[in-house]
């Protein structure tokens, strides 16, 4: 309880001196710098740790570990994207912007799902790599945090998502690179990811985001 008072006394010490007016001013500044980051490029590639806390996890603190995965994501506009999962176990998520693959070797199957029933995640992901591009028609954005570490934003979904509360951003205020997402569910858990070095990645070989299924392995229609 202290600790969260503490939090919000430091936030309101951060802002205390913006008028709304300047507060706005910042914020259309960073969603600006995000968009002239990433929104000329033909496509990426960038190295991610991803960490699931849950709420009993949050709970527990240091005596749980959380669910840890590493990978590589790549992405080209406006909505083909390849989750390359290295640790713990080999995994592949698909996408063309129609369907969704995602490939479990280790287990010989591959679950396909109409991208219609994960629009608003991919959207979301598809939007953060192009700069957060018509981020404030979906979100409600705000500035709640700023220090030597970065700059965070938080974007509420409006109107609401029926299982995320939130996604925070933490934005490099240098070069305005995307540095960690955190999506907040509704039970109190969240799901981080640590974004490494973006690389630029002009050209994908023609079939790099088509998934056909090896032979021997079980196709699940989700």
């Amino acid at each position: 309880m202290f600790r969260k008072v503490g939090w919000m006394l430091v936030l309101v010490l951060l802002f205390i001196g913006l008028s709304p007016c300047q507060a706005e001013e910042q914020l259309s500044q960073i969603l600006g710098g995000i968009k002239k980051r990433y929104a000329q490029l033909a496509g990426l590639n960038v190295p991610y740790k991803r960490e699931i806390v849950t709420k009993s996890m949050a709970l527990l603190g240091d005596q749980m570990k959380a669910d840890v995965a590493t990978g590589r994501i790549f992405f080209k506009p406006p909505h083909f994207l390849k989750v390359q999962q290295e640790t713990p176990t080999p995994e592949d998520l698909i996408t063309d912007g129609n369907v969704l693959w995602w490939y479990i070797p280790q287990k010989h199957q591959a679950h396909r799902i109409p991208s219609s029933k994960l629009g608003n995640e991919l959207r979301l992901l598809a939007d953060i790599f192009q700069g957060l591009r018509g981020v404030e028609e979906s979100f409600v954005v705000v500035l709640v945090g700023e220090d030597e570490k970065g700059l965070t934003l938080e974007l509420t979904p409006n109107p609401p998502w029926p299982d995320v509360q939130h996604i925070n951003l933490s934005v490099n205020p240098k070069d305005f690179l995307i540095q960690r997402v955190e999506v907040y569910d509704l039970m109190g858990g969240v799901t981080r990811f640590y974004l490494g070095e973006v690389t630029e990645q002009k050209k994908f070989k023609q079939d790099f985001f088509t998934f056909v299924p090896p032979q021997g392995v079980q196709v699940i229609e989700d």
